[in-house]
Order: structure tokens, then C-alpha cells, then sequence
């Protein structure tokens, strides 16, 4: 039984969050070299940035190029080997007993990793998800449980059905710290000893307790490894590092964090622990998690703030793990504290890729934001991140949930939003391909005796859309009836409410809320045909539909054709101003949300969110899509996100960018997120930097959800693009996550390029 039902956990998020936030004096703000002038620890962060790059450019000439988070792994020491212990002939291994065997088996067998220029212990080398596979792609399944009855539908839409995803939610990082490894091994051993368990609920608690016991393995493995550093050490601050950091994790192995540097420490071992399980990102709200250990620390003469920046940096370089700051408390209360300013600062002197979101409120200190936009607009590295929390509060309102809980439910992915520990998402999992069902729908019209008109298009689009997204929903219910025989959440499990109570996995009932994020992607490809079709065919006559249907179907092939994509690509764009195409895209989101909304899923009753997100996936979804009546070539990449696609208008304007992603948010507490891609000329702008967050604070008051940004210099890009061994420390913000560009593949730096150059 889930112990809080809807109405205590808004009763319980009504409490008072505490005094009202410190104001921190603008003269503290680090300077531009990343740490405040006279700060002890600006050696070892200049070290830990040398050695990230360094690293990132070995990975890359070691395993190739990739299309997705850094992670801060690394590279291992020969001759680490990885065998799966498999229960299936087919060599892998599937539920409860053989993920947490083999697990533990990672976690015993991993060689242990020691940075001496980071406060925190600990490093992680590969996901094991993917070690299980042997493939870049860790969405296995088990062949037990054949979903092929499914694949017609799915494969008519070439939607990504998320069947096998990992959780793409966020834990409660509050139980842990509460309880540490050793509370949360006696807390499974006593609900195991429960009676009345069935076997699945045994093989439940065998794996949680297999799991906590290899973490501890893991770490005793590491404290060794400490020991042989400290005895091989001359450096006599080095030394006493390596000592605290030895003293900090050997009271972790059974005990709960009781300093900052403790509480770090924890969140460290668990990020890397969870990551290599199964990627698993979120991490939650950081300053209000660290501020009680911070406060204690301060109050009792422990901790320094330039101690305290450099352990936060070290919990930040132990894993690009997705964190908020700032936004309002259950309560409506800023939550900015010193802390918010400390993770900052970290952020700042570590000056490496990051994934840090601030929320933006009414309320919020306006010195978090402008720092925030500060770090943005002097590092050029793509963060922060900002969300706009009243979209997102009263998105999730609308989708049936107090105000109370819609303030808990945080930034914790790419573009996810999480209640942590309580609700199972698999935000960015699924996706349904709109210019997919636009193509599907355009065939059907041209085929059919009956009328031809955008109107009717768009009807037929409307049912197309509907239809993918019922197939998606009973592919989701799939998923949580048999996620639990395939790859279980062992890992998120241990800090989520509900789940060792009721010795249920997270995919299974084992939390409250199920509120699956189901995102729609190319929405600018179906607006721009829409609008092409109907200035160029109705308004104009300059086109029959069946000179475009020919036209997009032989891929624009001749001079008749290529006179077709000319006139096509020609018309008025999404998110060029009270265009044709701009009226069309808000319908085009308003008839994907009403079909995500209409119903939960048939079988689990698990409630459908909408978004508007691509993910690093326009290449792959624009490979499925034939031409299309916008002029855009057969195979070719989908627009970004919510975003329109590359020139559409002649002068990029962001104020133009901005208020076309603001029309087609969907409206029920998931994002459609801005990518925005700025010149750094901005900086030399008077107040270029007053100027970025006035944008930013434009677009959530007209009701947008994230903004991401990079600045970014053309030359250095194209330059970059060319060769880049020349700039190995350039960071762009990808998509909803920062990577250093050079690790990118030649296809994606191109369509990153392509975005930031002709935006």
C-alpha cells in the first residue's frame, strides 16, 4: 500500500519552508577565472577542468564520437573485462535476482576510482545497461514477453514507444540522506520480514539488499584504494585531502551524512551507482537538499565557503546529473538561500558542462537569476538552464493536481519535470513522430476521391495523430506490466516513496503518481506544409495539390519539381510573424494535446502528458519522414524541439523565436522548450546580460515553459566544425543537456551548426 495518498501529500506540502532566504552582496560573486580572489581550492578546480578535457578528447579518440551526454565517465584500467552472469539463452539477463546479482557483481569487480583534486571519492566508467547489451542502445527487452502485436501501429508512425526505457524520473535524495546505507538496508530487511509476501515481492527485497551491499562493496573497494593514495603521497595538502575524503566515506559505509561534505558524498555514491545502472540523470532540488547540512555546518564553525563551493564542485564533477535551484517552495516561498548561490559559484569555478536549471518565479531573488544569466552570458558554455514556474504549476493544476504539489514537480531532465520519489514518467521516452502522421495523412488525401483542402488535411492529420498516440498508450501499458520482469528500477527503488513499503518496483505500483510524459516532435515540418499548401495551392493557385503531391513523393526530382520545393520552401515560415503557417502551429499542438489528454492508458489507467521535444533524435525521426510540402527534402532533419525550423525568417529575431515556441506550449505541466541561440556581440551590447534575462522573463510571461541558450561565436563554431582538436574545451547546449563539442559526431556538430547559424 502507498502510504501518502494525493490529498496528504498537498496537506503535508502546505508546511512552512523555513526563514525567508538570505540576500547575498553582489561583491561576492566569484570573478572571471571562476573562483573568488583568494580561494585555496582555485588550483585543484583548475586541474579538475585541465583533466576533464583532457579525458573527454581520450574517450572520443578511444570510443568514437557520441550523440549524447558526457557523463563524466571514464576511461578504465586495462584489462577491466565485463561477462553477464545471463538467465536467458539469448546471453542477457532480466529481472529482479539477475539485475541485482549482476549488479552487485558491477559494483564488486569495478576497478575504484580516486581523483585527488576532488573532495569526494568515487567514478564511474561504464553503464552497465549497455555492458549488458553490448550496443550503444540500452532499450533491451525480454524476449519473454513479445510485444509483437504491438508493432504495426508503432512501426506505421515510427513513434518511439519507450517500451524497456529507464525511469526518466527523479528520487527522493531526502530518504537517503536521512537514512544512509545502512538505514536503508535495515529498512528493507524489516519490511522483507513482513509476512504474506508473495515470490515476486521476495525477489524484490533480495534485490534491494543485493544492491546496497554492492554500493557498500564499491565504496570499501575505494577506501582501500584511498589508502594506497595516502601512502604514496608527499603532498602534504593533498595528503590531509585524501584523509577527510578516506574518514568521510568510511563513516558513509553504514552511517547517515551528517556534514556538507558528507551529504555530497552520499548523493556522489548514488549518482554513480544509479548512472551506471541504467543512466539514470535527476538529481533534484540541490540547494534546498545541501542547505540543512551547509546551516549545521556554518553554525558549528565546520565549513568555510570556499569549502563548501569546492565540495559542491566535486559532487558536480563526479556526474553531469540534471539539478534545480531557486523557484518557490510548496508554500509559493522563494527558495533561494546561500546554498543556491554556492551551487552557482561551483558551476563557475568549475567552468566545465553542466546541467543546472534555475527556476523562475515572481518571487525569485533577482540576484540567483542575475548571476544565473551572468555565468550564462561570461562562460558561453550554455548554462544555466531557466524554467518558468508559472506555466509549469499551473500546466500541472490544470492536469488535475493542487498547487502545492504542482510547485514540488521540478526540472530534473533534459526536459523533464518530476515529482521527486513519488512519480514514475519516463519523461523523453516517447515520442510520436507529427511529421510521420502529416505524411501518412497526405498520402491518404491524395488517394481518396473526396475533397482537398488544408481543412481536410488537417482532419485527417488530426486522426492519424490520434491513432499513434493510442498505440503508444498500449505500448505503455506493456511497459509497466512487464518493465519489472525486464530491467527493474533497483537502483531508484531505494529513495522513492512507496516502493520498499510495498516491495513493488517503480514501474509497478510502487509510487503514487503515474503521469507518463509523451512528447510530440516535428511540429514546425507539419505548420510549415500546412501554411505552404495553403498560400501557395488555395490563396494563390500557384500549385495544384497534385503538382505537390508529385513533387514531395519524387523527392522534388526535375526541374518541375525543384520549381515546386523552390515555391514551397519560399512561403512563410512558423515563427516568422502572423503568417500563415504561424496560425496553423498552435492548432497542430492543440490537436496532439487533445489527443494525449483524452484518456488514460486502456489497462493501467496511467494519465498521458504532453510536451513538445525532440530530444538529439531530429536526425533519426527526420530519416523516417519522406519530403514534405515545406520544401523540406526526403530524410532530412525535423525542426528542434518546439522550435521553428533553421531560417525561419530572414533576421532570426529571438523576440520573433521566442513568442512562436510561447504559442505552441501544451499547457498541462511538461515543457516545450526555447533553444536560443545568441552572438556573443551580445556581450558587448550595453547591458547585453540585462538584456538576455529581459528575454527570458518575456518568454515565460507569455507562457513558456524552459529556456536553453548558447552563445556562441559563428566563426569559433565553423572553425570548431572544421577541426575540432582546435577548441576541445568549446561546450554547447546540445539539446536539453551541454557536451563538448568536439565529442560530437560530424553528422550532429553539422545539424548544431546548421541551428546556430541560420537560427
Amino acid at each position: 500500500m502507498i502510504p501518502e495518498t494525493l490529498s496528504s501529500v498537498a496537506a503535508q506540502s502546505a508546511a512552512p519552508v523555513g526563514p525567508a532566504p538570505e540576500r547575498r552582496p553582489v561583491s561576492a560573486r566569484p570573478d572571471a577565472t571562476g573562483s573568488a580572489a583568494g580561494d585555496p581550492y582555485r588550483p585543484q578546480y583548475q586541474r579538475l577542468r585541465a583533466a576533464k578535457v583532457r579525458e573527454t578528447r581520450a574517450k572520443t579518440a578511444l570510443y568514437g564520437h557520441a550523440d549524447e551526454d558526457d557523463y563524466n565517465t571514464h576511461i578504465p584500467p586495462a584489462p577491466y573485462r565485463w561477462v553477464n552472469q545471463a538467465n536467458h539463452p539469448d546471453g542477457l539477463f532480466y529481472g529482479f535476482d539477475a539485475c541485482a546479482e549482476n549488479f552487485y557483481r558491477f559494483c564488486d569487480t569495478m576497478p575504484p576510482y580516486v581523483d585527488k583534486d576532488s573532495a569526494l571519492a568515487g567514478g564511474m566508467y561504464f553503464f552497465l545497461g549497455r555492458l549488458r547489451t553490448g550496443r550503444a542502445d540500452d532499450f533491451s527487452w525480454n524476449p519473454e514477453y513479445p510485444f509483437t502485436a504491438l508493432l504495426p501501429q508503432l512501426r506505421k508512425y515510427c513513434s518511439i514507444d519507450g517500451i524497456g526505457a529507464p525511469n526518466h524520473m527523479c528520487v527522493d535524495f531526502r530518504i537517503g540522506l536521512e537514512l544512509g546505507w545502512g538505514g536503508l538496508l535495515d529498512k528493507i530487511r524489516r519490511h522483507a520480514a513482513a509476512d504474506h509476501l508473495d515470490d515476486e515481492q521476495r525477489a524484490f527485497y533480495r534485490a534491494e539488499e543485493l544492491v546496497v551491499r554492492g554500493i557498500q562493496q564499491w565504496m570499501r573497494h575505494t577506501i582501500t584504494e584511498i589508502d594506497r593514495l595516502i601512502a604514496a603521497e608527499e603532498d602534504a595538502a593533498t595528503r590531509a585531502n585524501l584523509v577527510d575524503m578516506r574518514e568521510c566515506n568510511a563513516r558513509l559505509v553504514e552511517g547517515a551524512p551528517h556534514t556538507l561534505r558528507d551529504a555530497c558524498q552520499f548523493m556522489a555514491w548514488f549518482a554513480i551507482a544509479s548512472r551506471s545502472y541504467n543512466r539514470d540523470g535527476a538529481g533534484g532540488q540541490l540547494d534546498e537538499l545541501l542547505r540543512p547540512y551547509y546551516e549545521s555546518d556554518v553554525a558549528e564553525g565546520r565549513v568555510t565557503d570556499d569549502a563548501a563551493r569546492y565540495f559542491i564542485a566535486s559532487l558536480l564533477a563526479a556526474d553531469t546529473r540534471y539539478y534545480q535551484i531557486g523557484g518557490p517552495g510548496p508554500d509559493g516561498r522563494d527558495l533561494t538561500s546561500r546554498v543556491s548561490f554556492l551551487v552557482l559559484e561551483a558551476c563557475d569555478a568549475l567552468d566545465v558542462s553542466c546541467n543546472i536549471t534555475i527556476r523562475v518565479h515572481d518571487g525569485l531573488d533577482p540576484e540567483l537569476f542575475d548571476y544565473g544569466v551572468e555565468c550564462l552570458v561570461r562562460r558561453r558554455n550554455g548554462w544555466p538552464r531557466f524554467s518558468g514556474d508559472k506555466a509549469l504549476t499551473e500546466g500541472f493544476m490544470r492536469a488535475g493536481y493542487p498547487a502545492e504539489l504542482a510547485r514540488r514537480r521540478i526540472a530534473v531532465g533534459c526536459n523533464w519535470m518530476a515529482l521527486p520519489g513519488r512519480e514514475y514518467c519516463i519523461n523523453d521516452c516517447v515520442k510520436i513522430n507529427l511529421a510521420k502522421c502529416f505524411e501518412i495523412a497526405f498520402d491518404e488525401m491524395m488517394a481518396a476521391a473526396g475533397p482537398r483542402s488544408t481543412e481536410r488535411l488537417f482532419e485527417l492529420f488530426g486522426a492519424h495523430v490520434r491513432d499513434a498516440v493510442a498505440a503508444v498508450a498500449d505500448g505503455i501499458d506493456f511497459h509497466l506490466l512487464h518493465q519489472k520482469h525486464n530491467l527493474p528500477e533497483i537502483l531508484l527503488n531505494l529513495m522513492c516513496h512507496g516502493a520498499i513499503e510495498s516491495g513493488r518496483d517503480v514501474s509497478d505500483g510502487g509510487v503514487e503518481f503515474y503521469n507518463i510524459g509523451v512528447d510530440g516532435a516535428g511540429n514546425a515540418v507539419v505548420a510549415d506544409s500546412l501554411g505552404a499548401l495553403q498560400e501557395r495551392v488555395e490563396e494563390q493557385g500557384r500549385l495544384t495539390f497534385e503538382q505537390v503531391h508529385a513533387a514531395v513523393r519524387s523527392d522534388f526530382a526535375g526541374p518541375s519539381g525543384e520549381r515546386a520545393r523552390l515555391l514551397l520552401s519560399r512561403s512563410s515560415r512558423y515563427g516568422s510573424g502572423n503568417s500563415a503557417a504561424d496560425r496553423w502551429a498552435p492548432r497542430v499542438t492543440e490537436v496532439f494535446v487533445d489527443a494525449v489528454r483524452a484518456k488514460p492508458t486502456p489497462v493501467k489507467g496511467a494519465r498521458l502528458i504532453p510536451g513538445l521535444f525532440s530530444w538529439s533524435l531530429t536526425l533519426a525521426m527526420g530519416r523516417d519522414v519522406g519530403a514534405t510540402p515545406n520544401g523540406r527534402h526526403a530524410g532530412a532533419p525535423i525542426n528542434h524541439g518546439a522550435n521553428p525550423l533553421p531560417g525561419f525568417r530572414a533576421d532570426g529575431a529571438a523576440t520573433a523565436l521566442s513568442s512562436a515556441v510561447a504559442s505552441v506550449q501544451c499547457g498541462y505541466g511538461n515543457t516545450a522548450p526555447l533553444q536560443l541561440e545568441l552572438d556573443p556581440s551580445i556581450t558587448s551590447i550595453k547591458d547585453g546580460a540585462k538584456r538576455v534575462g529581459q528575454l527570458i522573463r518575456a518568454h515565460f510571461e507569455l507562457g513558456g515553459t524552459l529556456v536553453n541558450i548558447n552563445i556562441v561565436d559563428a566563426d569559433k563554431i565553423r572553425q570548431a566544425h572544421a577541426d575540432p582538436a582546435l577548441f576541445p574545451d568549446l561546450v554547447v547546449r546540445v539539446t536539453g543537456f551541454t557536451a563538448y563539442f568536439s565529442s560530437l559526431s560530424p553528422e550532429f556538430r553539422q545539424l548544431v551548426v546548421d541551428r546556430l547559424l541560420t537560427q
